[in-house]
């Protein structure tokens, strides 16, 4: 792409270019929105009655596109009154809908000629379509999408691209987006028999299967083990509350758009509530703090719990477990006197980055998420509140000697954040765990203690969760590992394979040894060839298998191969155990090196 203008103006470029070439090929298309996003851009459409199109659709439009660009029509901006851009769109309700709109804002109304086409648009574009590299665009998949994002509007056809600044670097890009292919958690997920969803169940709300519930389960406890050992203590709170204390709390006020509508109940008595499907745990936990008294000394408190949550995401932006409707968060909130929060915020830190090291997430950057001081009535509490909150995470994060960058406006509505962005196995980015400060729910729902001066005080809440959620987690770890987990998470860690029947009865023994001490171990006594067994084993992604043969009967032992490392030779029965118990325990990545 020509170096005089930017990658993001060429995007925006080529979703009108996208545009012109749809309207062209499907006379009576009606054109929506179509930005510049990262990597790409997207245009929505509604096509005629009886139009259907689909992903053998895009060669051909990605041809007109290249037919527009070696045109070299230059892009003409020009301010228009409402009343022309209204007869320019006449036809257009979706037009006409932002022509009102950015009227009643006060806009500068103007649209953008590329030869016949004709779009409503502030710009900037490229000066001529020849400045736009043919060979450095792709268009790439078709999705739905409500106009302007919600469920109430009609459902249009997006098509998405991307764009680079030459061929080299989209080459290397789409190699990346097919390797993506490949790891996409809900492929991998059906595959290992993990998880599922079901419309019988509901959209967006994950089934976990036995292998799944197993990875699950070792995950939590893993957390519970480390949290335990620094001090949390366990609870448990249920899956709905009074709407009430939602209320109470800001959740419901702030977030309504996308909870569930709440529940009404009548009692036998005619006694009316409304309840909700808890989108949060915090407010259960501060009414269990507040349940009884409590003194300076007995601070800091620190509530654990994996509690399920409920948010009404829309249809077209849920994503197998990394975006779902129901989900369990590592939840946990740290009630501290004021001169303890700057240690806890530090202890959380660490404990965020020991269970990412644990989990082979080892590119972690940190963002200090701020409150935009020019929107102030997005959030709670008072300007001196956010300014000592802000001033708490900031030195929290120069203690522990982490570099952080700021984002203005990531802030929640109680507090600001330090949020941790993890890049996987392939680069992507991801926004795991977190830590916040919050003085603004102490005052909402009263939390005091009692001070050395014999005074009421107020605490300040820490919400912590290294994980975010169990959903989430978990479906970036499938992504990042390609479903090869290591040793101690995998659900079945090894596999025995008996080459022929004069050797079920030693692999039989060899199962029960690895079972007692609590190995995940199967036994493959099928009649299949040794090569297909084998086989199946690295399909599935075991990350051992051992085959008994002549050799190994008569040895008592067993020939070990790995997943990762290749084949490691024959063990004794001890050895065997104490490799697999070793490896187990120490939670490690990779096997151990061959010898």
């Amino acid at each position: 792409m020509n170096n005089t203008h930017s990658l993001e103006t060429s995007r925006h470029s080529l979703a009108h270019l996208l545009a012109a070439a749809v309207v062209k090929k499907y006379p009576g298309t009606k054109i929506g929105m179509g930005p510049a996003i990262e990597n790409g851009f997207y245009y929505d459409f509604a096509f005629p009655e009886g139009v259907s199109i689909t992903p053998e659709a895009l060669p051909s439009l990605e041809k007109e596109m290249k037919k527009l660009i070696s045109g070299n029509l230059p892009f003409v901006k020009k301010n228009v009154s409402a009343d022309e851009v209204r007869t320019l769109f006449a036809d257009n309700p979706y037009k006409l809908e932002l022509i009102d709109e950015y009227e009643k804002e006060g806009r500068d109304l103007t649209v953008y000629e590329s030869g016949d086409f004709v779009d409503l648009c502030a710009g900037p574009h490229v000066e001529t379509n020849s400045e736009i590299d043919p060979e450095s665009f792709t268009l790439t998949t078709i999705a739905g999408a409500y106009w302007k994002g919600s469920e109430d509007n009609d459902m249009l056809t997006r098509i998405y691209g991307v764009a680079f600044e030459n061929k080299e670097v989209l080459s290397a890009h789409l190699a990346l987006m097919e390797e993506a292919k490949k790891r996409d958690h809900r492929v991998i997920g059906k595959e290992m028999r993990l998880f599922m969803l079901s419309p019988e169940v509901g959209s967006g709300l994950p089934l976990w299967l036995p292998n799944g519930a197993i990875v699950r389960t070792e995950l939590e406890g893993f957390l519970r083990s480390e949290q335990k050992r620094r001090g949390y203590v366990p609870v448990y709170t249920p899956h709905i509350g009074n709407l009430d204390l939602y209320r109470r709390s800001g959740h419901y006020p702030y977030y309504s758009d996308s909870q569930f509508p709440p529940l009404t109940y009548v009692d036998d008595t005619g006694k009316e509530e409304q309840y909700l499907l808890k989108p949060m745990n915090c407010p259960h936990h501060h009414v269990m703090y507040n349940s009884s008294p409590k003194s300076y000394r007995d601070l800091p408190i620190r509530y654990a719990e994996f509690g399920t949550v409920y948010r009404h995401e829309q249809s077209g932006e849920l994503n197998g477990l990394t975006r779902a409707r129901g989900f369990t968060q590592d939840d946990s909130h740290i009630y501290c006197r004021p001169d303890q929060l700057v240690d806890e915020v530090c202890a959380a830190i660490d404990l965020t980055h020991f269970v990412f090291k644990t989990l082979g997430f080892d590119n972690v950057q940190t963002r200090l998420s701020l409150h935009d001081p020019e929107n102030q009535e997005k959030y709670g509490g008072t300007a001196d509140v956010w300014e000592q909150a802000e001033k708490d995470v900031k030195e929290a994060a120069d203690r522990m000697g982490i570099e952080y960058f700021i984002g203005i406006g990531e802030a929640s509505f109680y507090g600001p954040k330090i949020d941790f962005i993890v890049k996987d196995a392939i680069g992507r980015e991801w926004q795991l765990g977190t830590v916040q400060v919050d003085y603004v729910m102490p005052e909402r729902f009263d939390l005091t203690y009692v001070g050395e001066d014999g005074e009421k005080h107020r605490p300040v809440v820490i919400h912590r969760a290294p994980f975010g959620s169990m959903e989430r987690f978990m479906g970036v770890l499938i992504e990042h590992t390609a479903g090869k987990f290591p040793l101690w998470l995998a659900p079945e860690q090894i596999r025995i394979l008996p080459i022929a029947e004069a050797h079920k009865e030693h692999a039989g023994h060899i199962l029960s040894v690895l079972k007692e001490s609590g190995i995940r171990a199967t036994l493959d006594d099928s009649n299949e060839t040794l090569g297909k067994k084998i086989r199946s084993v690295k399909t599935e992604k075991v990350p051992y298998f051992v085959v008994i043969g002549d050799a190994e009967v008569a040895s008592g032992g067993a020939t070990l191969e790995s997943r990762d490392a290749g084949k490691i030779g024959e063990l004794s029965e001890k050895e065997l155990l104490a490799r697999l118990s070793e490896e187990i325990e120490s939670r490690a990545q990779k096997p151990k090196e061959v010898e």
